[in-house]
Formats: C-alpha cells, structure tokens, sequence
C-alpha cells in the first residue's frame, strides 16, 4: 500500500475512489465488506498520515519566507547538470556539486537570518559550478550580497574544492534591496538587509573566511567604494548588483581592472526576463573581442566567464 500512495496519479483519484467504494459498502452491493471495509481504515489511515507528512515537508521546504519553493523536479536537477558540464568542459563532478550545493542551500536557509534570492537551479548553479572551474585563487569578491548567506555558502564550496577563500563584500546595506527602477518593498522574510545580518550569516558558515569577511558598505559605482577593495586581484567575482544595463556596464568594466588573470566572473540573472538590462550589458560588453573576459556558458540564469 505504501507504494501505491508514492504514485502522484493514484492519490489524485484515491479520494473519489475511496469514497466511491465507501458508497457501494453503504449500499450492500459487495459481498463480504468487512475484509473491504478494513482495507479501506487502513487506507484512509495511511492517507491521513500522508497529508500530515507533507504538511510537514511543505514547511521546510515551501516558498514561505524565501525567493520561492525549494523543490526541485528531476528534470530541473537533470538540466542543471547537463549546463554545469557544458560550462566546465564536461566535469564528472557536476551531478555530486549540485547535490552538495542543494544539501547547503536547505541547510543554510533553515538556519539563517534572511535568505538567498533567486529560484533553487541558479543558486545550486552558481554554488556547483565556481568550484569546478578552478579558479587561480580563493580571493572572492561579491557585488551585491542582500542578507550574505550566499557567500557564507559559496566559502563552503569553496573550501570542500580544497581552496582556501579570502572574502570581501560590496553592498550599500541600506536596510532593505535596492534596484534602480523598481519599488522597494519589504523582504519577504521581515529581515532587514544590514551588516549585522551580514555578520550574522557569515558567522553561521562556521569559516575563518565568513568571520573575517571585508565588509566594504556602498555602492560598487562609488570611487571610494572602488578604491577600498581594487587593492588585490580575485579570483572569482560575483555581480549581483545594480541589475540596470547602464550599473552592470560598469560593474564589468570595473571586474575587467580587478579579476586575476584566470579568474571566474559571475553575472547573474543573465537571461533572466525579469532583468533584460543584465543580459543586454555583458551582450555588448563583449561586442568586438576587446574585452578580456571570455563567455563560458550559462547556467541556469547566471552567466560565466573567464578573464585572460
């Protein structure tokens, strides 16, 4: 029995059916109903327990509090896999990445003060892939952080790839998300965007890196902003900040002065339709081959390149 109610289609006709059943018993129209009769307690038990299951499960998992639902379909997890293999030139590690970079994500969110934006296949994407594509050094900086739990998670990919991380952070931490363009409303999990929330979340990585993050307040267009944190070459660099065409012109432009040779550059939200000026900037920032970053692929919707 426990196997026919793991069958989506059987618990979508199982109450009409019961019920059907149930109607026939009233009437006396089967012969010997008490075995019946049992068959059906027992199912109706089984059906009971099986709602209390998923409500519990929904809970963890839900888009309550977060960007969206973190239940993944087998095919979602098949594609992400086969992206992360195109972009990294056909790793065997990918299927194992995202599975970690998974693990991480629910762990991480269920522990967190706040939450990682974006759906489950871009973060898993991004958590999976950076490591893969070994990059010259563990010097990470990240544009645009919201609560900072995806760099506290991203320093745990990081280390399990055996490289030790250097983190520095850029956001103006002005008390909620800011976009130009686009209202400012309350974060879906009450959370203010703070350093302290920040702080919070790096420490609950459990990283030497998390705990002693640079932490550089402002936006990545400000001089001064610039000029605190050019002082080394990273090896990768998250943009994840203005998503207007015109902020991310500048964040590249800027990422081309400060990326190690060798270095990964994400851009996310490449691709995504709820911010064309993502992919519109990278498009024709890489218009003529003069750039030094050079497109790897996409994953999910987040785009990845490599600087010579």
């Amino acid at each position: 029995m426990p196997s026919l109610l793991r069958n989506r289609l059987t618990k979508r006709v199982l109450h009409p059916a019961v019920a059907a059943v149930d109607h026939l018993l009233d009437r006396g129209a089967v012969r010997n109903a008490k075995p019946l009769r049992h068959e059906l307690d027992v199912l109706r038990r089984e059906m009971d327990e099986l709602k209390r299951q998923q409500y519990a499960v929904g809970l963890l998992f839900d888009a309550t509090a977060r960007s969206g639902h973190r239940v993944p379909q087998e095919r979602q997890i098949d594609m992400l896999v086969g992206a992360i293999e195109t972009v990294s030139g056909g790793t065997e590690h990918a299927r194992r990445n995202v599975v970690v970079a998974y693990r991480t994500l629910i762990a991480m969110e269920a522990l967190a003060v706040g939450r990682i934006a974006g759906s489950t296949s871009n973060i898993c994407g991004k958590l999976a892939t950076v490591p893969l594509l070994s990059p010259p050094n563990g010097t990470i900086l990240e544009i645009g952080t919201l609560h900072g739990l995806f760099a506290s998670a991203l320093v745990r990919m990081v280390h399990r790839a055996g490289i030790e991380p250097d983190l520095t952070i850029v956001d103006p931490l002005a008390g909620a998300q800011l976009q130009p363009g686009t209202s400012t409303g309350a974060d879906p999990t009450g959370t203010p965007v703070r350093e302290d929330v920040v702080r919070a979340n790096l420490a609950l990585g459990g990283s030497r890196a998390g705990l002693d993050a640079r932490i550089q307040q402002g936006f990545s267009s400000d001089p001064e902003v610039r000029a605190a944190v050019s002082d080394r070459k990273y090896g990768v660099i998250i943009v994840d900040g203005d998503h207007s065409e015109e902020g991310v012109r500048a964040d590249l432009e800027w990422v081309e002065e400060i990326a190690a040779p060798g270095g990964i550059v994400v851009l996310d939200d490449y691709g995504d339709v709820a911010w064309p000026g993502v992919q519109d900037a990278l498009d024709k920032h890489l218009v003529g081959g003069t750039s030094r970053l050079r497109m790897l692929g996409r994953v999910a919707t987040s785009a990845f390149l490599r600087a010579d």
